[in-house]
């Protein structure tokens, strides 16, 4: 395994981690690479590579380069939940930070902490009570 996850600059790693089901996978892919009625998209690096299967949200987290700010998660729970619940790993300085958020508001999330238009908090605060943000 390489000692960093290598994806494109400015962009966030998408991250498959679980193979058990491909069609639910290129539903996903589709849910997050179509935009929004608004042209909201978000900005991703899709890594679909077996090395990963199973990986952790703490070891994914110490794989992500340096000054990557977020890593979004396409395990079990994203493939097979409705509303295809992603793991958001907020990355950088000290102990990482998760959150679900649905396929269809990853946009919302990645364009806003990317780019520092939002707080975590806002998101998190936001999340209902089962711990999924489903938007504002």
């Amino acid at each position: 395994m390489p000692k960093y996850l290598s994806c494109h600059a400015h962009t966030t790693p998408l991250v498959r981690t679980c193979f058990s089901d491909e069609q639910s996978w290129q539903a996903l892919l589709v849910d997050v690479t179509t935009p929004t009625e608004e042209d909201f998209l978000a900005n991703l690096d899709i890594v679909d590579d077996i090395a990963y299967q199973g990986l952790s949200a703490q070891r994914m987290a110490s794989l992500t380069p340096p000054g990557t700010k977020l890593v979004v998660l396409a395990d079990e729970a994203a493939l097979t939940v409705p509303g295809k619940p992603l793991l958001v790993i907020r990355t950088g300085t000290g102990p990482h930070d998760e959150l679900r958020v649905i396929a269809a508001e990853l946009w919302s999330i990645e364009n806003n902490i990317t780019w520092a238009n939002m707080d975590w908090a806002e998101f998190t605060d936001a999340a209902d009570e089962d711990g999924v943000f489903r938007g504002f």
